[in-house]
């Protein structure tokens, strides 16, 4: 049976198999051009390297037909290149169905259809995803993950501490290093690590004012954690923007009731101390988030 592209044909994309049932407009000149009728797209390749696989229906497949529904094949016959099924109805009727009239609408999703479609791949693009998987799990497995991607020097103290402080079930501790030790990365270290390993869901980190930016910059440059400076004016701003009515049965006191807590809109926080230590209601808030 032939396999170079003649017009008429039925082939469906290997990256794009969303695409539907192609149908080959025209194959000259060390090109193909394939419609797909039931994206309503057309594309072009080159011969030699055109991703696509040939569709053909086997014996006792099934087929959909536009107006006559679903058939079954109980023969194939090729004539000049195309296919010519020979399907069954529900009645026990034989009906002649030339390839290019076939439903369109065709997604080749399981490991079977994809195979007795011819629609196959390279075996060297299966062991890089073998290779691939293999490496991710040897990683995920490693008790370096979460260690090991932050921008830093990796200094052995450093590395101790955050190992052994994370490595526990419920970590307290409390990092009393010399000054210019690193206790910022330290920390860095065991927050990163508990994050990765989905041991932490929320963070807060409270600091001395002066300290606030110095630890959201360092969060960010060295670790890629992304924090929100909470203060008085951003939960005000929050809880103005919470009160605002979203439609037009907005009930007050059913608002009132209701009161949302600002610190519920971020995961990773910092918080000034004189601040947070001089609120209550924001120090309850924060208990309850």
């Amino acid at each position: 049976m032939s396999t170079i592209f003649i017009a008429g044909q039925r082939w469906i994309s290997n990256p794009e198999p969303e695409l539907g049932l192609g149908i080959i407009l025209e194959a000259a000149n060390r090109r193909v051009v394939i419609a797909f009728p039931a994206a309503e797209e057309e594309r072009t390749y080159a011969s030699a390297a055109a991703p696509l696989s040939r569709v053909l229906f086997q014996v006792g497949d099934n087929i959909d037909v536009p107006k006559q529904g679903p058939l079954i094949v109980t023969e194939q016959q090729e004539h000049n290149g195309c296919i010519v099924y020979f399907a069954e109805d529900e009645n026990g009727d034989i009906h002649p169905v030339p390839e290019q009239i076939l439903s369109a609408n065709i997604k080749l999703s399981n490991a079977k259809e994809r195979l007795l479609a011819g629609q196959v791949e390279h075996h060297r693009r299966f062991a890089l995803r073998a290779a691939t998987l293999e490496q991710q799990n040897t990683s995920q497995a490693a008790s370096t993950r979460g260690l090991l991607g932050p921008r830093v020097q990796l200094l052995p103290h450093q590395m101790y501490i955050a190992a052994e402080v994370a490595s526990r079930a419920a970590p307290r501790v409390l990092l009393a290093d010399e000054v210019g030790l690193g206790k910022t990365i330290e920390a860095g270290l065991i927050i990163h690590q508990l994050l990765l390993l989905e041991r932490a869901k929320r963070v807060l980190i409270v600091v001395p004012d002066s300290l606030v930016h110095q630890w959201l910059v360092e969060m960010l440059r060295r670790f890629n954690l992304k924090f929100s400076i909470y203060n008085e004016a951003r939960c005000r701003q929050i809880d103005e923007y919470e009160d605002e009515p979203s439609s037009v049965f907005f009930d007050e006191e059913e608002s009132k009731e209701k009161e949302e807590n600002p610190f519920e809109e971020a995961q990773l926080v910092i918080c000034p101390l004189s601040w947070i230590s001089s609120h209550e209601r924001r120090q309850q808030q924060l208990c309850d988030a």
